[in-house]
């Protein structure tokens, strides 16, 4: 639990002198009549303590004076009749000292506690205009602190979003959590591994996504950290198309992106192959194209350059390649320049080139640097872990040659900034074209 503690501790130090945080974790939600959704914990409150059950709040009091900084715990009680329903409880004596935390109490107290704590405090932190559980109480505490007036009591005069701090913590990651997201791409690159081998023209996309599931859970994944996208043929043109339920045709292209969360922390990963284990042609020049954008791209990842060279990499190599091929009319555009000033590539390629990653598959963090004027692109540090995912979605139209209709390929892998450039988390799962041909003529 040491580097929760020391998490909680960079966020008490950068509150003022004796001021208050407070974080709920996620609800439980229910699914239809008396069951619920698979729980999942919010990210932020698993962040500072590791701690995963429902119904639960952590508070912070930062430290004042010869007062240290405190770690307060309100979680459900430990219940021996609920525990045969629903598995086990750690109560609030149990939390503290797994935990690491100072002090702990049944959530049930968390509103008289709050009104103790917040008397005389110079400010509040929480998730602010996010309409979250502890919007909906703390007026409520803070009319049971103004109550106290006569006796000179005060509420806290300042409240402060506690996100953009914690956002900021997050984009840079500790070597656990490298450790472990580097664990995640592997079981999810494995993953893309076996539904390749498993692919076969006249299966149904879902039948290829139960092959990824089997592979996160048989390998102790707890989820899918999205909705997994197995899209064949023309269904690859559609960026979040999540039906699954097509059947794959011969020839057809497959573009599979998927990974699992373990432990808390996303892998993300697109890959795109033959149905039948051979590309065509047409296919093979459109999936060469984004492979080498993407490598230009992660070229680009590197401490010190801006984040937006990692897309404007990708860009100017897709440009290209959709001059050579005849995607966009070389009478009219000319060159590269004039096809990123026109901003033409986005009928091909509409998206950004990635994203950060962490305890969300799209995780927190500024992508500009708000502090600097005209708020450029923020540079690269060591630690930051973020993803590299090129495409290109040709759909039937006018003037595009026809052998490249329907075609939709989409790299992606998950990297993390190192000192050096980048690593790449998820290797295991094979993206050149000879890999994917050699995999799938294996039986």
């Amino acid at each position: 639990m040491k580097q929760f503690a020391a998490r909680r501790a960079r966020l008490a130090a950068a509150m003022q002198p004796g001021a208050v945080a407070v974080l709920f974790t996620a609800p439980e939600a229910p699914r239809n009549g008396d069951s619920d959704y698979p729980y999942r914990h919010d990210s932020y409150f698993y962040y500072l303590t590791g701690f995963t059950e429902p119904e639960s709040a952590l508070v912070i009091v930062a430290a004042q004076g010869d007062k240290p900084a405190r770690s307060i715990l309100f979680c459900r009680e430990k219940d021996v009749q609920r525990e045969i329903w629903d598995g086990f409880r750690y109560g609030p004596p149990g939390a503290k000292d797994a935990f690491g935390l100072d002090e702990a109490y049944a959530i049930g107290e968390l509103d008289a506690q709050m009104a103790r704590l917040l008397a005389d405090c110079p400010a509040v932190w929480y998730p602010l205009g996010r309409g979250l559980p502890v919007e909906q109480r703390l007026a409520g505490w803070l009319a049971a602190v103004r109550a106290q007036g006569r006796s000179g009591i005060t509420a806290p005069p300042a409240a402060h979003d506690l996100l953009p701090v914690l956002d900021e913590m997050r984009l840079h990651k500790d070597e656990t959590e490298l450790a472990t997201m580097l664990r995640a791409g592997t079981i999810s690159g494995n993953a893309h591994a076996r539904a390749m081998r498993a692919t076969r023209a006249g299966m149904f996309e879902y039948e290829i996504e139960a092959e990824l599931l089997h592979e996160f859970r048989r390998c102790g994944a707890q989820f899918p950290a999205y909705t997994p996208i197995v899209a064949a043929g023309a269904n690859a043109c559609v960026l979040h198309y999540i039906a699954n339920n097509a059947q794959v045709a011969d020839g057809d292209l497959v573009l599979i992106d998927a990974g699992c969360e373990l432990d808390s922390y996303a892998a993300d990963i697109t890959r795109t192959y033959p149905a039948n284990g051979r590309f065509s042609p047409a296919q093979r020049s459109l999936y060469e194209l984004v492979l080498a954008s993407q490598q230009a791209a992660l070229d680009a990842v590197a401490p010190g350059r801006p984040y937006s060279d990692i897309h404007d990499a990708a860009v100017r190599v897709l440009a290209q390649g959709m001059l050579d091929l005849g995607l966009l009319d070389k009478a009219k555009y000319g060159n590269v320049d004039n096809v990123v000033a026109e901003r033409a590539y986005q009928q091909f390629y509409m998206h950004g080139t990635g994203h950060w990653l962490g305890l969300d598959v799209h995780d927190v963090g500024r992508y500009r640097d708000t502090t600097l004027e005209g708020k450029p692109s923020r540079s690269l540090l060591p630690g930051m872990v973020l993803t590299v995912e090129p495409g290109i979605y040709v759909r039937p139209t006018q003037g595009v040659p026809e052998t490249y209709w329907n075609i939709g390929i989409r790299i992606e892998d998950d990297v993390v900034v190192t000192d050096a450039g980048c690593r790449v988390l998820t290797g295991a799962a094979p993206k050149q074209v000879d890999e994917i041909e050699e995999l799938m003529r294996k039986p």
